[in-house]
């Protein structure tokens, strides 16, 4: 059972933010047709699941036994291998994505570290997170929030109609300045941006609904943004130790690692890429013509110049906020 054609969205956003109605409209597309759901209620009562599910025939699969984050175990790979072979046995190719809505109070690290046992098969995941321009940064005391956001590969603003103009580029900028690597969608076509939103290509393909991140942000009092660049290629066994020791270093307050890293003696650079403390296993990525070798890193509540600390010495440096 091989599913590597399959996107695995986590759609994440902390209470009241707007995920279940993106979810609804997005499966009342035609694009939504081969779409698998996965709706975790943090209660025993699965209203989500049932508002989704209302007029639909999709495959819908409801975890109502506490937030997936922290007390569902195997739970949720179970499901999935479930979906996948009930389609199996139907004769029908894996699904074209399968998207995870989580409760309003879970983490994605820990998710995606409990997806683990679903390496196998092959499954493209992405981490996507609504950002309510209503509400902009007014939940950071919720580390919930702050969590949802600084792991996303995307943040997807919602409630854009319910603010005005000044506010709504306000909010481009909050959500630029909690999580400068992502890219916001954001876009006046409601379809676009439902397409980009639930496709992990589309996010990439869809230029006219990205907008980069990089150019806009706001300084943020508990995060720390740092640009470190690696003068030189560095030995693989030299970084995947850096590596360990800055997420035993940081633990917690590490919430997002990505960049490009050359390595010794291999043709193209690495892709390293982590959420929280759980890293992506490194991949070729580009020919990399320029020789482009860094890392960013978004820390929470950390001293960036305890990045010295971290052994072993490596040939870079360093500049953040």
């Amino acid at each position: 059972m091989i599913a590597a054609g399959t996107d695995f969205i986590i759609l994440t956003g902390f209470l009241g933010s707007g995920k279940t109605t993106l979810l609804r409209d997005y499966l009342a597309l035609p694009e939504a047709a081969d779409t698998a759901v996965i709706v975790n209620e943090a209660g025993e009562i699965g209203l989500d699941g049932a508002i989704l599910a209302e007029g639909g025939t999709l495959p819908i699969a409801l975890l109502s036994n506490g937030c997936v984050c922290c007390s569902l175990g195997s739970g949720l790979e179970s499901t999935v291998l479930g979906m996948l072979a009930e389609r199996e046995r139907q004769r029908l190719p894996p699904p074209a994505r399968i998207v995870l809505e989580t409760s309003g109070l879970a983490k994605p690290g820990p998710i995606l570290r409990s997806l683990v046992g679903l390496a196998p098969l092959r499954l493209r995941v992405g981490v996507v997170a609504t950002f309510d321009c209503t509400r902009g940064t007014g939940l950071e005391a919720f580390e919930e929030a702050a969590a949802q956001w600084v792991g996303a590969q995307a943040l997807v603003l919602t409630k854009r109609d319910a603010v005005s103009a000044a506010a709504l580029w306000q909010a481009r900028e909050a959500a630029a300045g909690v999580n400068p690597t992502a890219d916001l969608l954001d876009c006046d076509d409601r379809r676009t941006m439902l397409r980009a939103t639930f496709s992990l290509r589309a996010q990439a393909a869809e230029g006219g609904t990205l907008l980069q991140a990089e150019s806009v942000g706001l300084h943020h009092p508990r995060i720390s943004l740092v640009l470190v660049r690696f003068h030189q290629a560095v030995p693989w066994d030299d970084l995947a130790e850096w590596l360990d020791n800055l997420a035993g270093l940081c633990g917690e307050r590490l919430l997002r690692a990505k960049g490009l890293v050359r390595i010794t003696g291999a043709a193209q650079p690495l892709l390293v890429q982590s959420v929280g403390t759980v890293f992506s296993a490194p991949r070729p990525f580009g020919a990399d013509e320029q020789g482009h070798s860094f890392l960013v890193l978004i820390l929470r509540d950390f001293d960036p110049r305890k990045l010295s600390e971290i052994s072993p010495a490596l040939p870079m440096n360093w500049t953040g906020r």
